[in-house]
């Protein structure tokens, strides 16, 4: 389930019984108000990277119930008491859930993604039809990253940090415009935002089909981000970063 917080993020959440975990808990007080509401016991958070919009609510959790906090160990995460990376599995046993960490570095130095129950918390890296901004990292390893998580088998749940879709979407059309699962992406997504309800899980099969971060080697990919820098590239990084740009600028 998806919690509403701050301007445009959302806080996932897990449950099984009284219990619930929390990934990326930008602010408190929606947590605090769902356990409150359903009657449940916070028993872990995760967070993916250090941004406040993603961990800024964590020390208020906390100092209502010492829970597990788990987060990259090579970024400040407010209370992190497991630093994970890649190679880690994170066993939340309230829950009976086991979730893999993947390393998917670019938007943040240490940047990490949870896999698990065919679902894929992955913050600010991969959105729907879009991806974050290189921050802390390279293109390159940007790019690696998001190919790390297209890896992943195409019924996998993809729940990222924030509600871009609409705007992911008018600029993958910009880049790929005769890609016709765009089209229907879109009409799906409008209807959800007419009824006030997230546009997300996307799936992986969904964005390998639709999101141009995904296709930096599609000639019409290419071609597009030939056009945006006035030469010819075909390299995906290159291709990568010329369209990165392109979406700052846009």
């Amino acid at each position: 389930m998806a919690l509403q917080a701050l301007k445009d993020n959302y806080i996932w959440t897990l449950r099984s019984g009284r219990h619930a975990a929390v990934v990326d808990p930008g602010e408190a007080r929606p947590v605090l108000e769902y356990l409150a509401r359903e009657g449940l016991e916070l028993c872990a958070i995760l967070a993916t990277h250090h941004h406040p919009d993603h961990v800024g609510g964590i020390e208020a959790l906390v100092a209502r119930a010492a829970v597990p906090v788990y987060g990259p160990g090579g970024e400040p995460i407010p209370a992190l008491t497991q630093g994970v990376a890649e190679g880690d599995t994170v066993r939340i046993a309230p829950l009976g859930a086991s979730f893999a960490v993947l390393d998917i570095p670019g938007h943040t130095r240490a940047h990490v993604a949870y896999y698990g129950l065919e679902a894929l918390f992955c913050g600010d890296t991969l959105f729907a039809c879009g991806c974050g901004r290189v921050f802390e990292g390279t293109p390159e390893q940007m790019l690696q990253s998001l190919a790390k998580l297209a890896a992943l088998p195409d019924a996998t749940r993809v729940y990222c940090g924030h509600e871009y879709t609409l705007a992911n979407i008018d600029f993958a059309r910009q880049v790929d415009p005769g890609n016709a699962a765009l089209a229907a992406l879109e009409e799906r997504a409008r209807a959800l935002r007419a009824v006030g309800r997230p546009t997300l899980p996307t799936t992986l099969g969904e964005e390998r089909r639709a999101n141009p971060f995904l296709r930096c080697a599609e000639p019409a990919v290419v071609e597009s981000a030939n056009k945006y820098l006035g030469a010819r590239a075909a390299d995906p990084v290159r291709v990568f970063a010329a369209i990165r740009e392109w979406k700052n600028r846009s």
